[in-house]
């Protein structure tokens, strides 16, 4: 080989050599199995939620802000139009749903969800949201599932598939900052007891005065 080309032929035999060496940047990172932080009975967060139901055979949807407040014995929700007006307010006891529409009486039931099936259209399944909202159910297996970036969907034992599409990342422990829902897709086929219904909701990033 002359050797006016060897210089060139060992440049091309290294450009060869390093596109068969993988890049550090040409695969994700594998999704963290750190758990959502432990659960807390009292809790304040706000959020949009989307909602695809059934009525009259025909699919509606209706898209809502929300503001929730929770202690170990109530749950209160207001929930909002995109133009901030108030849509309904909802207080939750373990005795009974009080469910209040604008210049309407309170309605009252012993359970939100038929409530707010009858008065909005679909329903809001209170109880579980309580656990949802934190990455926390009970599943159809009877095992109390807590949810992570490595593990995030399950079917919850009242027949709802819940699904943890994104994080958000709060407060610290000693490895780092804890991950905490930031999307959250629930979704609960026909059966007898209830009609069809989906759920997208999208909470907005958490205080800092509020992490753990």
């Amino acid at each position: 080989m002359p050797k006016h080309l060897l210089p060139l032929t060992i440049v091309c035999l290294a450009l060869s050599a390093c596109s068969t060496l993988p890049s550090p940047f040409s695969s994700s990172a594998p999704p963290s199995a750190q758990t959502v932080a432990p659960y807390r009975d009292q809790v304040e967060l706000t959020g949009r939620l989307n909602v695809t139901y059934q009525k009259n055979d025909k699919p509606e949807s209706a898209t809502v802000n929300f503001n929730w407040q929770q202690t170990a014995q109530r749950t209160d929700v207001t929930l909002y139009t995109p133009l901030g007006s108030t849509l309904a307010t909802i207080a939750v006891t373990p005795q009974e749903a009080v469910l209040t529409q604008s210049d309407k009486a309170p309605r009252r039931a012993p359970d939100i969800d038929t409530l707010s099936a009858q008065l909005l259209g679909w329903s809001l399944p209170v109880s579980g949201l309580r656990d949802w909202l934190q990455g926390y159910a009970d599943g159809a297996d009877g095992q109390r599932f807590v949810a992570s970036p490595g593990n995030d969907s399950v079917t919850t034992k009242d027949g709802w598939r819940l699904r943890y599409v994104s994080w958000q990342d709060v407060g610290q422990n000693t490895t780092g900052a804890l991950p905490q829902p930031r999307r959250i897709d629930a979704e609960r086929t026909t059966s007898a007891q209830a009609d069809a219904v989906s759920l997208r909701i999208v909470l907005d990033p958490v205080p800092s005065s509020q992490a753990q």
